[in-house]
């Protein structure tokens, strides 16, 4: 299953200058996702960081996979979000998390993200970033689901 920017906007609440997915190339719901983030100098972090040799800063990327994770984790077979809104769900864990090459303005970030284990208040994965078919970081990741407080 693919998702274009108006479905994944419907899946999750972030957004501009946050959203770091613009594209679901595969996705298999609570098993999968092969995402993409075009990375573009327009970003707002470049200006900062750095502002002679723009360079994404890795957390950004651990930040993406986050959102693919959070993207294929709770939509069913037709891909479609849970009905209930009112939980939110936080990046609460990184273990092992490895930074290969740089991502630069113009690369095309390939966020790839498996479960490892979906539970019902916490769930664990295991993500890779690549650029050009090369492993640019990768790490595991831990999610917590938790109810919208008012």
């Amino acid at each position: 299953m693919q998702l274009d920017i108006k479905a994944i906007l419907d899946r999750i609440p972030h957004r501009y200058p946050m959203l770091l997915i613009d594209r679901v190339i595969e996705m298999v719901p609570g098993k999968s996702i092969h995402a993409l983030k075009n990375v573009s100098i327009n970003e707002p972090f470049f200006s900062g960081h750095f502002p002679h040799h723009p360079v994404m800063p890795g957390v950004l990327i651990l930040e993406a996979m986050a959102q693919a994770a959070a993207i294929f984790s709770f939509a069913d077979e037709t891909g479609l979000k849970p009905e209930n809104e009112e939980i939110l769900y936080y990046f609460v864990g990184i273990d092992g998390a490895r930074f290969r090459k740089p991502v630069l303005p113009g690369d095309q970030l390939h966020i790839e993200v498996v479960t490892d284990r979906l539970g019902r208040t916490i769930c664990k994965y295991t993500g890779v970033a690549k650029v050009d078919g090369h492993v640019v970081a990768e790490a595991k990741l831990m999610c917590a689901i938790r109810p919208m407080e008012a």
